[in-house]
């Protein structure tokens, strides 16, 4: 049960992380293609979409337990999240915002109007947890080092001591293991994790299967399994950790175990089931009075996560938030008289409150920019200017087009489900898009749209819906035809069909479309699979698409595959292994799209594991989805975001140089910020 490991030391002033030859990490181990050249690295541009984050509005609110009057604590600027009070009387705290483009770490202050930036890990684009002991000593977690091999969970622990002038960052999680959601004991001398240890991640989510861990704060590599399968632990005093999981009856509850840390028991202990059958109880925070611990609860006919305190002798709760919105992730000052949680921050003068269109996020690679968009599958014009998107998948989605600097957004389509655009290359006044529901069997209907507009009328005070011509290019009858994928030289259309009975690639006339004769259309894959999801390169050489035809059993194992248009050339980058390994076969990529040149791909995929406990955050459907780059040979694999997010739909910009300077994120055409995302849609309380 216990392990030792060298810890690693990085200076904050240091911009190369360059490991301690002492650390027993298997760096060399990793594979070759994560190592970039400054000549390997892509260029541009990436505009891609994240489920639901642009509506979130988080701030951190506490409350008087005594008196119930709450107070904001933030700014109401971006999402802020994940907090803990950092000092005795609770007027700090530390948490976490999203406000300089990456989640990094801040504390306010009483009469600062700005909260401080703490030092974390410079080269980590992703801080969470983060607490401040008695002693000033920051602990948080990290995903910036890498592991040994694909499909292994990144997150660790580390610590910084705020009083020293060097700000050493430390690695207190032993190499090669994986920790979550750190918890530090009422004298700072013990802590506490959700550790998923040297595993492979398994690929599950609703609930990961993470083990609580206790080590001495002193002795770090001296750690114990005291307790199997739980996550979001939380001490009460020093001898007493609280912590969630999902009980064998279905419903998320909280467990508690007793110990004495100073003397772990090699083996794991059996805990006590704390909370009652009949509701959810999640990311509990121990009062270190040890009578009561504060919780995120999910009751049957109650919409919202509220936060309540539960009585651990008389065994009853009580209600402590009210407010129509969600409340997440509680945690207690050490007076015990303040409660704090995060929320969508509602309606203030003082704050953000519309959602920008575009916004820009820190990239790891200096030459690539990214934007995340208010919105899905985005397709730039031939000239930059313009982004088509989906703001939405029900019967008021539509299309809409934005500026490129986020300014400005017009309605093209309403009142009509459409998903998947695509620009014509040689016309700015053309759009291809898939025209009714999203996800949908083979035979269910679903048509290519080429959509005719005059580029004249977008002007800054038009909002009505603009007037186009819409054509469908596919015939009735015929199936699910989606994702389209216009050709460089404007005239045809590749996309996805279930006319067959099987999900193939087709490809259509740009301008006249299929014929009842059969004309105007051909087929270019053929299969009992699914392939989806094209793309043309600009170069007109390739398509690429996502494909399970390596394990047509399995729908949710796509891999990568380019094609040449005239249906040779059919290959697999090889991106997580080689053909026909284990590696290769867990593959989840989707949302493949070419660079310019045409030697880069960017996509969505699974192989970087969970980033942070998807039972604490709104609904994720897919929470392991981050961005990836890699050549066409499939090498140069680089990782382009870490978040406990779904990020998806991901499209090189036209415009290889496109100037962000300028980029509007005051959000004044923006959708209006009103904390509408969804609860996990996997909790389910009707057990």
């Amino acid at each position: 049960m216990f392990r030792s490991h060298t810890v690693n030391v990085f200076h904050v002033n240091n911009p190369l992380y360059k490991y301690s030859t002492r650390s027993p990490l298997k760096n060399h181990q990793i594979l070759h293609s994560y190592c970039l050249t400054a000549m390997e690295t892509p260029s541009g541009t990436i505009i891609y979409s994240t489920i639901g984050r642009t509506h979130y509005g988080f701030d951190v609110f506490s409350i008087h337990i005594a008196s119930s009057v709450e107070r904001r604590l933030t700014d109401g600027v971006s999402v802020n999240f994940n907090a803990q009070f950092a000092d005795a009387n609770g007027s700090n705290i530390v948490f976490v915002s999203e406000r300089a483009g990456t989640a990094r770490i801040f504390r306010t202050r009483p009469g600062n109007s700005k909260p401080e930036q703490l030092p974390g890990a410079p080269e980590s684009y992703f801080h969470d947890r983060p607490i401040i002991t008695q002693d000033n000593t920051l602990y948080f977690i990290s995903a910036h080092e890498q592991p040994d091999r694909h499909f292994k969970n990144w997150t660790a622990l580390y610590s910084v001591n705020l009083n020293s002038p060097e700000k050493e960052v430390t690695r207190v999680t032993p190499p090669d293991t994986a920790d979550y959601s750190p918890a530090v004991s009422k004298s700072g001398k013990y802590l506490a994790v959700a550790s998923y240890g040297i595993r492979s991640w398994a690929g599950e989510f609703h609930e990961i299967n993470t083990d609580i861990v206790v080590f001495e704060a002193s002795t770090p590599e001296k750690r114990a399994v005291v307790c199997e399968r739980g996550g979001w632990p939380t001490w009460s005093g020093d001898s007493t950790v609280f912590f969630h999981r999902q009980a064998e009856d279905g419903w998320w509850s909280i467990y508690r175990f007793d110990i004495k840390p100073e003397s772990l028991n090699p083996s794991p202990i059996e805990p006590v089931r704390v909370t009652p059958p009949g509701l959810h109880c999640f990311t509990p925070a121990a009062f270190h009075d040890g009578k009561r611990i504060a919780v995120a609860t999910r009751r049957r006919g109650v919409k919202h996560r509220h936060i309540e305190i539960f009585d651990l002798e008389h065994k009853t709760f009580q209600a402590v938030t009210e407010k129509s919105f969600h409340h997440y992730n509680p945690f207690v000052s050490a007076n015990s008289e303040l409660l704090g949680y995060h929320r969508f921050r509602g309606e203030s003068t003082q704050s953000e409150s519309t959602v920008p269109n575009l916004e820009s996020i820190v990239s790891p690679i200096k030459s690539l920019r990214l934007l995340r968009l208010n919105g899905s599958f985005p397709s730039s014009s031939p000239d930059g200017d313009l982004i088509a998107l989906n703001s939405d998948f029900n019967i008021n989605g539509g299309i809409k087009i934005a500026r490129s600097d986020g300014s400005k957004r017009w309605t093209l389509i309403k009142d009509r489900t459409a998903f998947y655009n695509s620009w014509s290359p040689t016309e700015s006044h053309v759009i291809y898009a898939s025209l009714g529901p999203i996800f949908q069997p083979a035979r269910i209907s679903v048509q290519i749209a080429r959509i005719q507009f005059e580029p004249s009328v977008l002007t800054v005070d038009r909002d009505e819906v603009l007037p186009c011509e819409v054509k469908f290019l596919t015939l009735d009858n015929t199936g699910n035809n989606a994702f389209p994928s216009c050709s460089p030289d404007g005239k045809s259309v590749v996309f996805r069909s279930g006319r067959s009975g099987y999900k193939n690639l087709y490809i259509v006339d740009a301008v006249n479309g299929e014929s009842e004769g059969g004309e105007g259309i051909r087929r270019l894959t053929e299969g009992p699979w699914i392939d989806t999801m094209p793309s043309w390169s600009p170069k007109g050489d390739l398509i690429g698409f996502s494909s399970n035809r390596h394990d047509p059993s399995n729908d949710a194992a796509f891999g990568a595959y380019v094609v040449r248009p005239d249906g040779s050339g059919l290959r697999r980058i090889e991106i997580a292994g080689p053909e026909g390994s284990e590696e290769a076969a867990r593959e989840r990529v989707n949302h493949v799209s070419f660079n310019r040149d045409g030697d880069w791909l960017v996509f969505t995929a699974n192989l970087g594991g969970i980033t942070a406990e998807p039972v604490a955050i709104p609904n994720q459907f897919q929470p392991y989805g981050d961005l990836y780059v890699v050549k066409l040979d499939g090498t140069g694999l680089k990782r382009l975001t870490w978040n406990g997010y779904e990020d998806g739909t991901p499209t090189w910009h036209t415009v290889d140089d496109l100037d962000l300077s300028g980029l509007s994120l005051n959000g004044q055409d923006g959708d209006k910020l009103e904390g509408q995302f969804d609860e996990p849609l996997w909790i389910t309380c009707d057990i």
